[in-house]
């Protein structure tokens, strides 16, 4: 059963995200720079940055410790101005109608969030945005401020705070789901197979604050550029991953045996990983972690047994190892889950 956890094997969120919790956490004056063990964001001129989901969770769920405050993502999601996307932003202001900037939503969709499969369709007279958990769950902080920052962008671009008829979250539900009703006026469900925004298709037709037709295929040119310049979805890391995560509670996951089961030699796996700016020890370091976070939320689990799962010799190099990676003890990290 272990070895078939969803793991987050890719994904990478813009650096508005990153940007929009340095400003949260100093409007509470707090040393964000200190707190997260992270220099503060620089804007490229591109556009272009990017942060690793894996990453951008650890920073939310340090800042959520920091701030003791678990709705932390939604209430960072919250503070997003169409201006905090740059030029993307700017190209959604620019559209003639809501559903003319979901559309570009879409199209653009893995320069606001490229972790997992998107999709929309029409289902009972509403517009459904969703996202599988194909590539792993990122988890409730991330999830959250990602929803609440669309919603929240949807509203200011209209001019009008509607209401949400509702939002489906794959993570457990909270002790209290009322800051969720109350945030998105809505039914908000927790537990579900895919995250998913439900919209009224009535709601498309809204007009915009500041459309602009001329602004819109002028920047638009320049966004397409933007996403032209993204790798692509790599499905090598994803596989080398899967292996990993899949042989290391059962036999090890060296490189030689990772790269048998995928035939290749190792030296041609060492060659194309390196061709994609990563290393074995890189992915295998990360999915052992990711792993470990998955297994420290499952409650049954005793941190010898993680140890053992994760292929440690012994639970004090999992101890170790665990704390090199988040700056926390694997049993601190279970304490603060369960506040």
């Amino acid at each position: 059963m272990m070895n078939e956890r969803s793991m987050d094997v890719l994904g990478a969120v813009p650096g508005t995200y990153v940007r929009l919790l340095f400003d949260y956490l100093a409007a509470h004056h707090l040393d964000a720079g200190a707190l997260l063990h992270e220099a503060p964001p620089v804007p490229v001129a591109r556009g272009l940055d990017r942060y690793p989901v894996t990453r951008w969770r650890a920073l939310l769920e340090r800042a959520a410790e920091a701030l003791q405050d678990p709705l932390l993502g939604l209430h960072v999601g919250a503070t997003i101005t169409p201006a905090a996307l740059g030029v993307l932003g700017y190209v959604f202001m620019a559209c003639g109608t809501l559903g003319a900037a979901l559309q570009r939503f879409a199209r653009y969709q893995r320069l606001v969030y490229d972790v997992n499969p998107f999709i929309e369709r029409v289902v009972d007279g509403n517009l459904v945005l969703e996202w599988s958990a194909e590539n792993g769950r990122p988890g409730a902080q991330v999830d959250e401020c990602a929803i609440a920052a669309l919603v929240q962008f949807a509203r200011d671009i209209t001019g009008q705070a509607w209401q949400v008829p509702r939002i489906d979250f794959v993570n457990p539900e909270p002790a209290d789901v009322q800051p969720y009703r109350d945030y998105f006026g809505s039914a908000v469900c927790f537990g579900q197979a895919a995250t998913r925004v439900q919209l009224p298709l009535s709601l498309l037709a809204l007009s915009l604050r500041r459309p602009d037709a001329a602004l819109l295929d002028l920047l638009s040119r320049q966004v397409d550029a933007q996403l032209a310049e993204l790798p692509a979805a790599d499905a090598l890391e994803r596989r080398v991953r899967r292996v990993i995560a899949r042989r290391i509670p059962e036999t090890g996951a060296g490189l030689d045996e990772v790269a048998a089961e995928l035939h290749v030699s190792p030296r041609t796996l060492h060659r194309r990983l390196a061709a994609r700016g990563t290393t074995f020890r890189a992915l295998c370091e990360d999915t052992r972690r990711h792993l470990a976070e998955d297994y420290l939320r499952d409650e049954r689990l005793q941190l010898a047994e993680i140890a053992q799962l994760l292929g440690f010799s012994e639970q004090s190099a999992f101890t170790h190892a665990y704390r090199r990676w988040t700056g926390l003890s694997p049993g601190r990290f279970r304490r603060r889950l369960a506040r």
